[in-house]
Protein backbone atom coordinates (compact mmCIF):
# COMPACT_ATOMS: atom_id res chain seq x y z
CA UNK A 1 0.00 0.00 0.00
CA UNK A 2 1.39 3.38 -1.00
CA UNK A 3 1.29 6.15 1.57
CA UNK A 4 1.65 9.88 0.93
CA UNK A 5 4.02 11.69 3.29
CA UNK A 6 5.42 15.22 3.42
CA UNK A 7 8.61 16.81 4.74
CA UNK A 8 8.74 20.45 5.82
CA UNK A 9 12.10 22.17 5.63
CA UNK A 10 13.94 25.33 4.64
CA UNK A 11 14.97 23.55 1.43
CA UNK A 12 13.68 20.94 -1.01
CA UNK A 13 14.69 17.36 -0.19
CA UNK A 14 14.43 15.32 -3.38
CA UNK A 15 15.88 11.88 -2.53
CA UNK A 16 16.21 11.58 1.27
CA UNK A 17 19.40 9.77 2.20
CA UNK A 18 19.64 6.97 4.72
CA UNK A 19 22.02 7.81 7.57
CA UNK A 20 21.68 11.60 7.23
CA UNK A 21 20.16 13.87 9.85
CA UNK A 22 20.48 14.33 13.59
CA UNK A 23 20.87 11.30 15.86
CA UNK A 24 19.41 13.32 18.76
CA UNK A 25 16.01 13.84 17.14
CA UNK A 26 12.91 12.43 18.87
CA UNK A 27 13.33 8.85 17.65
CA UNK A 28 16.98 9.02 16.67
CA UNK A 29 18.44 9.11 13.20
CA UNK A 30 15.78 9.07 10.49
CA UNK A 31 13.77 11.07 7.97
CA UNK A 32 10.93 12.94 9.69
CA UNK A 33 7.70 13.56 7.81
CA UNK A 34 3.99 14.24 8.28
CA UNK A 35 1.03 12.55 6.64
CA UNK A 36 -0.62 15.98 6.34
CA UNK A 37 0.86 18.60 3.97
CA UNK A 38 -0.62 21.52 5.92
CA UNK A 39 1.24 20.48 9.07
CA UNK A 40 4.47 19.78 7.23
CA UNK A 41 4.17 23.38 6.02
CA UNK A 42 3.93 24.56 9.64
CA UNK A 43 7.17 22.71 10.40
CA UNK A 44 8.83 24.30 7.35
CA UNK A 45 8.44 27.94 8.39
CA UNK A 46 9.72 30.12 11.20
CA UNK A 47 8.79 33.63 12.30
CA UNK A 48 11.05 35.25 9.68
CA UNK A 49 11.61 32.53 7.06
CA UNK A 50 9.49 30.54 4.63
CA UNK A 51 10.24 27.05 3.44
CA UNK A 52 9.24 24.12 1.29
CA UNK A 53 7.04 21.05 1.60
CA UNK A 54 8.54 18.10 -0.27
CA UNK A 55 6.09 15.32 -1.18
CA UNK A 56 6.73 11.58 -1.36
CA UNK A 57 5.06 8.25 -1.91
CA UNK A 58 6.23 5.26 0.11
CA UNK A 59 5.30 1.61 -0.44
CA UNK A 60 4.55 0.32 3.06
CA UNK A 61 3.81 -3.31 2.15
CA UNK A 62 5.90 -5.58 4.37
CA UNK A 63 7.43 -2.75 6.38
CA UNK A 64 7.52 -3.02 10.18
CA UNK A 65 5.79 0.17 11.34
CA UNK A 66 5.52 1.04 15.04
CA UNK A 67 2.54 3.33 15.65
CA UNK A 68 2.95 4.95 19.06
CA UNK A 69 -0.38 6.74 18.51
CA UNK A 70 -2.18 3.40 18.21
CA UNK A 71 -4.33 1.80 20.94
CA UNK A 72 -1.62 -0.65 22.07
CA UNK A 73 0.60 2.23 23.21
CA UNK A 74 0.22 5.05 25.74
CA UNK A 75 2.13 8.35 26.08
CA UNK A 76 4.59 6.71 28.47
CA UNK A 77 5.85 4.52 25.60
CA UNK A 78 6.45 7.71 23.63
CA UNK A 79 8.34 9.26 26.56
CA UNK A 80 10.49 6.13 26.86
CA UNK A 81 11.75 6.68 23.31
CA UNK A 82 12.36 10.38 23.95
CA UNK A 83 14.42 9.45 27.01
CA UNK A 84 16.68 7.41 24.72
CA UNK A 85 17.39 10.21 22.27
CA UNK A 86 16.48 13.62 23.74
CA UNK A 87 18.10 15.33 26.71
CA UNK A 88 15.80 16.07 29.64
CA UNK A 89 16.52 18.01 32.83
CA UNK A 90 16.29 15.24 35.42
CA UNK A 91 17.36 17.21 38.48
CA UNK A 92 14.66 16.01 40.88
CA UNK A 93 14.49 12.62 42.56
CA UNK A 94 10.98 12.21 41.13
CA UNK A 95 12.13 12.80 37.54
CA UNK A 96 15.03 10.36 37.87
CA UNK A 97 12.76 7.76 39.41
CA UNK A 98 10.26 8.28 36.60
CA UNK A 99 12.97 7.73 33.99
CA UNK A 100 13.98 4.43 35.56
CA UNK A 101 10.38 3.26 35.94
CA UNK A 102 9.32 4.24 32.41
CA UNK A 103 12.40 2.68 30.85
CA UNK A 104 11.77 -0.53 32.78
CA UNK A 105 8.05 -0.99 32.12
CA UNK A 106 7.25 1.10 29.02
CA UNK A 107 10.29 0.64 26.80
CA UNK A 108 9.64 0.12 23.08
CA UNK A 109 11.54 -2.43 21.02
CA UNK A 110 12.23 -0.14 18.07
CA UNK A 111 15.31 -2.03 16.90
CA UNK A 112 14.59 -3.54 13.51
CA UNK A 113 11.65 -1.23 12.83
CA UNK A 114 11.40 0.36 9.41
CA UNK A 115 9.20 3.32 10.37
CA UNK A 116 7.87 4.91 13.55
CA UNK A 117 4.69 6.96 13.88
CA UNK A 118 4.57 9.10 16.99
CA UNK A 119 4.08 12.52 18.48
CA UNK A 120 6.49 15.25 17.46
CA UNK A 121 8.34 16.63 20.48
CA UNK A 122 8.42 20.24 19.38
CA UNK A 123 8.91 22.89 22.05
CA UNK A 124 5.40 22.54 23.48
CA UNK A 125 5.19 18.72 23.47
CA UNK A 126 8.70 18.39 24.85
CA UNK A 127 7.67 20.82 27.59
CA UNK A 128 4.63 18.62 28.35
CA UNK A 129 6.87 15.55 28.72
CA UNK A 130 9.35 17.44 30.91
CA UNK A 131 6.57 18.81 33.13
CA UNK A 132 5.07 15.34 33.52
CA UNK A 133 8.43 13.87 34.60
CA UNK A 134 8.85 16.72 37.08
CA UNK A 135 5.37 16.18 38.53
CA UNK A 136 3.96 19.50 37.33
CA UNK A 137 1.61 18.05 34.68
CA UNK A 138 -0.91 15.27 35.24
CA UNK A 139 -1.04 12.15 33.11
CA UNK A 140 -4.50 12.88 31.67
CA UNK A 141 -3.51 16.43 30.75
CA UNK A 142 -0.43 15.06 28.99
CA UNK A 143 -2.48 12.49 27.10
CA UNK A 144 -5.19 14.96 26.08
CA UNK A 145 -2.64 17.51 24.86
CA UNK A 146 -0.88 14.90 22.72
CA UNK A 147 -3.77 12.90 21.31
CA UNK A 148 -6.09 15.87 20.79
CA UNK A 149 -3.96 17.45 18.06
CA UNK A 150 -3.01 15.47 14.94
CA UNK A 151 -0.74 18.28 13.76
CA UNK A 152 2.08 16.96 15.96
CA UNK A 153 2.10 13.38 14.57
CA UNK A 154 5.15 12.42 12.56
CA UNK A 155 6.01 9.53 10.26
CA UNK A 156 9.69 8.65 10.52
CA UNK A 157 11.70 6.47 8.15
CA UNK A 158 14.28 4.52 10.15
CA UNK A 159 15.69 1.71 8.00
CA UNK A 160 17.54 1.41 4.72
CA UNK A 161 14.65 -0.72 3.50
CA UNK A 162 12.19 2.10 4.13
CA UNK A 163 14.39 4.56 2.26
CA UNK A 164 14.44 2.19 -0.71
CA UNK A 165 10.62 2.39 -0.84
CA UNK A 166 10.27 6.18 -0.99
CA UNK A 167 9.81 8.24 -4.16
CA UNK A 168 9.94 12.03 -4.49
CA UNK A 169 6.75 13.34 -6.12
CA UNK A 170 7.12 17.14 -6.01
CA UNK A 171 7.17 20.15 -3.72
CA UNK A 172 5.31 23.35 -2.80
CA UNK A 173 6.46 26.56 -1.18
CA UNK A 174 5.36 27.48 2.34
CA UNK A 175 4.96 31.18 3.11
CA UNK A 176 5.44 32.46 6.65
CA UNK A 177 2.64 35.03 6.41
CA UNK A 178 0.12 32.35 5.46
CA UNK A 179 1.17 29.60 7.85
CA UNK A 180 3.08 30.84 10.90
CA UNK A 181 0.13 32.61 12.65
CA UNK A 182 -1.96 29.43 12.46
CA UNK A 183 0.89 27.39 13.90
CA UNK A 184 1.27 29.76 16.86
CA UNK A 185 -2.49 29.78 17.50
CA UNK A 186 -2.52 25.97 17.50
CA UNK A 187 0.36 25.83 19.97
CA UNK A 188 -1.39 28.26 22.31
CA UNK A 189 -4.60 26.19 22.24
CA UNK A 190 -2.60 23.06 23.01
CA UNK A 191 -0.89 24.69 25.99
CA UNK A 192 -4.22 25.91 27.35
CA UNK A 193 -5.69 22.42 26.92
CA UNK A 194 -2.84 20.88 28.91
CA UNK A 195 -3.46 23.36 31.73
CA UNK A 196 -7.05 22.19 32.26
CA UNK A 197 -7.60 19.99 35.31
CA UNK A 198 -9.20 16.57 34.89
CA UNK A 199 -11.06 14.81 37.70
CA UNK A 200 -9.69 11.47 38.85
CA UNK A 201 -6.32 12.19 37.28
CA UNK A 202 -2.93 11.18 38.61
CA UNK A 203 0.66 12.42 38.51
CA UNK A 204 4.03 10.77 38.08
CA UNK A 205 4.39 10.33 41.85
CA UNK A 206 1.18 8.26 41.79
CA UNK A 207 2.57 6.25 38.88
CA UNK A 208 5.61 5.30 40.94
CA UNK A 209 3.74 4.72 44.21
CA UNK A 210 1.02 2.54 42.65
CA UNK A 211 3.45 0.76 40.29
CA UNK A 212 1.14 1.42 37.35
CA UNK A 213 1.58 -1.20 34.62
CA UNK A 214 1.22 -0.72 30.84
CA UNK A 215 -2.19 -2.47 31.05
CA UNK A 216 -3.61 -0.33 33.84
CA UNK A 217 -7.08 0.93 32.77
CA UNK A 218 -6.21 4.42 33.99
CA UNK A 219 -3.77 4.78 31.13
Amino acid sequence: MDRKIYHGSSHIVRPPKFGAGNQYNDFGLGFYCSEYPQYAAEWAVSRDRGGFVSSYSIDCDGLRIINLCGPQYVPLHWISLLLNFREFDLFSVTARGAREYINKYFSVDYQGSDCIIGYRADNRCFMFAQDFLDGRLSYRSLKNALSGDISNRQFVLKSNRAFDRISFTGYETAETSDIYPGRIAREIRSIKSAALSVSGDFYVSDLLRDEVSPYDPRL
